[in-house]
């Protein structure tokens, strides 16, 4: 190993050690990222909905006999 690499990881384990302690400084989250492609999948959804309820078969009537 090089000994860059280990220093690099020796400060790399403290800091993530230490990232637990009570006085450690809070960092914002990140917000969200738009999502780009809610328009595409809602789309697909109410297109595949569309397609299983022309393609689901219907309910027998009561007026009609059952198939043996």
């Amino acid at each position: 190993m090089q000994p860059l690499a280990i220093l690099f990881a020796v400060q790399a384990n403290r800091g993530y050690a230490l990232s637990a302690m009570p006085d450690a400084p809070i960092v914002p989250p990140k917000p969200p990222r738009p999502n780009r492609t809610e328009p595409i999948r809602r789309a697909t959804a109410v297109a595949l909905h569309r397609l299983a309820d022309l393609v689901e078969p219907r309910a027998a009537s009561v007026s009609q006999p059952a198939l043996r």
